[in-house]
């Protein structure tokens, strides 16, 4: 079992068809186990998935030097992609904050480069789009750090329409990260068609709906303090019964195929990229080979147009109750 190899964007960039996206195994899913974390990590490359998706703030900065780590001696057998533009304060987020002044980027870039002892970042994206820095000043700079040969190719995280435009008029975006899944389709209506356009990727995160896809689910308070899911709002009274009984569809799927319904999400995504026209790889976060041996191999499930449609159908976006986000998260998503 060996991925193969996705175009992510215009620009020259190929990564795993699959990538892993590493912030579990430092913050947000309940407690961090770094041995396995490191063996993981080790048996993604073994598997071909090497698209590693990582940030100066999941931690902050413990999940670059975890990969630093990890990767000693194994760096050109990966792609790393990280992240710039929150603001952090005495080694924590504060709060919504946001910071992508240019000798900001430049500051955040060679604090990464440290950590994750390399010299360039393969794909280097903004956070989150802050709205009291120009785009232009963002790609331009980001631009110059491509020339310095510091990092390769630029992209953006849960940008709008209006700010990718910009964006990529600046410097050439060659992805955008943002949550896309069967559990959250609001990039369907304009944004997708405008990566399209481009001939930008879509890097889809939280491709198993923060584990809700995957099965084996609990309500928001059966998950311990210091879990994400405590404060999900689809996790939580009544939208966690409606969307139990929307992800059913995923789960006989599943069953009739005899796979787990984790791996039926992301075959729907893998499958949805060629649908669209787009270049598109999907990034589930997994601290567990054992998950992680699950999500590579959801590569090899193909989808009918039945099951396709049956899923389509069954996850619409009016059948999902709850917001993705509480209100402050929310408030960062350029939409």
């Amino acid at each position: 079992m060996s991925l193969g190899k996705q175009k992510l964007g215009n620009q020259g960039l190929v990564v795993s068809a699959v990538g892993l996206g590493c912030m579990g195994m430092s913050q947000s899913y309940g407690p961090a186990d770094e041995a396995e974390s490191i063996a993981t990590l080790h048996r993604a490359i073994e598997l071909g998935c090497t698209f590693l998706d990582t940030a100066e703030v999941y931690g902050p900065f413990i999940n670059e030097e975890l990969l630093g780590r990890a990767l000693k001696g194994r760096r050109d057998k990966v792609t790393i992609a990280t992240k710039f533009g929150f603001r952090i304060v005495d080694g924590k987020q504060d709060g919504t904050g946001r910071d992508s002044r240019p000798e900001h980027i430049r500051e955040v870039v060679e604090a990464s480069l440290k950590r994750l002892d390399t010299d360039h970042i393969d794909l280097l994206y903004q956070h989150r789009v802050d709205p009291g820095v120009p785009m232009e000043d963002v790609a331009g700079t980001v631009g110059e750090l491509v020339a310095e040969g510091k990092v390769r190719f630029f992209g953006l995280s849960e940008a709008g329409i209006a700010n990718i435009r910009r964006a990529h008029a600046a410097h050439p975006v060659s992805a955008l990260q943002s949550e896309y899944s069967l559990w959250e389709r609001n990039l369907e209506p304009e944004i997708i068609p405008l990566l399209k356009d481009l001939g930008i990727g879509l890097v889809p995160f939280a491709p198993l709906g923060r584990g809700f896809l995957a099965g084996d689910v609990k309500r928001a308070e059966d998950y311990p303090e210091g879990d994400f899911r405590r404060g999900d709002p689809r996790y939580q009274g009544e939208n966690f019964d409606a969307n139990v009984a929307a992800a059913s569809a995923v789960r006989d799927v599943a069953a009739a195929r005899g796979v787990k319904p984790g791996q039926i999400a992301i075959a729907w995504l893998l499958a949805k990229g060629p649908e669209f026209g787009i270049d598109l790889v999907p990034i589930p976060g997994t601290k567990r080979r054992t998950y992680l041996e699950e999500n590579v191999a959801a590569a090899d499930i193909g989808l009918d147009a039945t099951e396709m449609l049956l899923l389509d159908m069954a996850l619409t976006p009016d059948r999902i109750s709850g917001p993705r986000y509480n209100e402050r998260t929310m408030s960062m998503v350029d939409r």
